[in-house]
């Protein structure tokens, strides 16, 4: 481990900064992504760290900014915009970046900007350090990512292809997970996700008055679809990936010891674990009709749809048509179609992984894990480029329901312990 380095210093600067970059208000729509750009490119240039912005649309800036040879590079991979918030709901400002019992508050804070500033502050303490570095290292911090990446690493894998050329990425999509009582301690390290298909079921109908009901009405047609759809069992089953995950988390004493049928059992009253064994449908918004007495004219819902990496996406919106079965009932996809892709789990990165947690936090185990919601990693992973969810920070899981959520916090102690491991990691990789 590296003892030249004033822990106690980087931690205080890395809470300023993320405190800075969290009043930066980045809620996706619109995004605005270039404030939180020319925040991290002040930050590159008095650091004499070279950079590049590339503007996917107004207001819309990507940045990557490299250190060391142009060979063999691992990529720090962030986003910069966050999701929007309800304030009503929150006991702080959302964009305030308030200190409060030693945890830093704000939209951003788990997803993602902490680890955006651990990344950062990762680079920068390499080359304060003056560390030689055998391979590259890459600080790449991309627009649009939870909107589906349009002026982000999508639009950068056409636009600008050379800033995604990189051996190994390291993004968001699993986090560390520690016992209230100090129990248990494990690291995740997310090797695949699943694949997005977000869908618009449309019915047009003949609008009329209220008090004359008639067979026409598409209020009654969509109601009838989203039924079938509610109604429709996706089929759970234990892949090899979640049967690891399991098996480290028993391990790690997070969960009980369950054979496949156990497992299956338990999903049934754990919608985290059922996410991961199985497709699943989330009807999301429903909007028709303008007044009581009113029969409408057009009816319209959306369906968030998440499959296992192995789902053929065109085969699940067959299946998914002939369950509505209804021609009046139109389905039209609202984004890119793509199977999941995954990483190895037996590869230099996981080792050293394992190394670095196994020193820096006693009894810590690790454990793969399939990502629920999509990242950019995925675009990575379908050009074959190994790309891993990996949040070195250990979180209570009651705080994970801050992600997209009310009060969203990071403790200062996890900022801290995200840094030391994320140096490390990156250290023994490249130096």
């Amino acid at each position: 481990m590296n003892d030249s380095i004033d822990w106690d210093g980087a931690a205080r600067e890395a809470t300023e900064l993320l405190a800075e970059y969290l009043r930066i208000d980045t809620s996706n729509p619109p995004g605005n992504e270039a404030i939180a750009v020319d925040f991290l490119a002040r930050i590159l240039a008095k650091e004499g760290v070279a950079f590049e912005v590339a503007e996917s649309a107004p207001g819309r800036s990507n940045l990557i900014a490299r250190l060391g040879p142009t060979e063999r590079v691992v990529t720090l991979l962030n986003h910069t915009d966050v999701v929007p918030v309800e304030r009503q709901y929150w006991d702080m400002d959302p964009f305030g970046g308030e200190v409060r019992d030693g945890f830093l508050y704000g939209r951003g804070t788990l997803d993602m900007k902490s680890m955006g500033i651990i990344e950062l502050m990762t680079l920068v303490l390499l080359k304060r350090q003056r560390v030689p570095l055998r391979r590259g290292l890459a600080f790449l911090a991309a627009a649009d990512e939870e909107a589906g990446s349009d002026f982000g690493v999508s639009w950068l894998a056409e636009h600008r292809p050379d800033w995604l050329t990189s051996d190994l990425v390291i993004n968001e999509g699993a986090y560390g997970l520690s016992q209230k009582d100090g129990a248990g301690y494990v690291f995740q390290v997310a090797v695949s996700e699943k694949s997005p298909v977000w869908v618009e079921l449309t019915v047009t109908g003949r609008p009329g008055h209220g008090s004359v009901p008639h067979p026409d009405n598409c209020a009654e047609h969509l109601v009838r679809a989203l039924t079938r759809v509610a109604n429709w069992n996706q089929e759970l089953r234990m892949t090899p990936l979640m049967r690891a995950h399991l098996d480290a988390m028993t391990k790690a004493g997070f969960a009980p010891a369950m054979d496949d049928t156990g497992a299956l059992r338990a999903a049934g009253r754990a919608p985290g674990l059922r996410a991961r064994l199985g497709n699943s449908i989330s009807l999301t918004t429903v909007e028709t009709g303008i007044k009581v007495n009113v029969i409408p004219a057009v009816a319209r819902a959306t369906l968030d749809c998440r499959l296992l990496p192995d789902v053929r996406p065109e085969a699940f919106l067959a299946e998914l048509k002939a369950v509505i079965d209804d021609d009046r009932v139109s389905v039209r996809v609202l984004n890119r179609l793509y199977e999941g892709a995954g990483s190895p789990f037996d590869g230099e990165f996981v080792r050293v992984v394992r190394e670095v947690i196994t020193e820096l936090v006693e009894g810590a185990h690790l454990a793969p894990e399939l990502t629920t919601g999509f990242t950019d990693s995925r675009i990575y992973r379908l050009r074959g480029v190994p790309a891993y969810g990996f949040m070195p920070c250990l979180v209570d899981p009651e705080d994970l329901a801050g992600i997209h959520g009310h009060n969203e916090r990071i403790s200062l102690e996890n900022l801290r312990l995200g840094m030391q491991v994320l140096y490390e990691v990156v250290r023994r990789l490249c130096a």
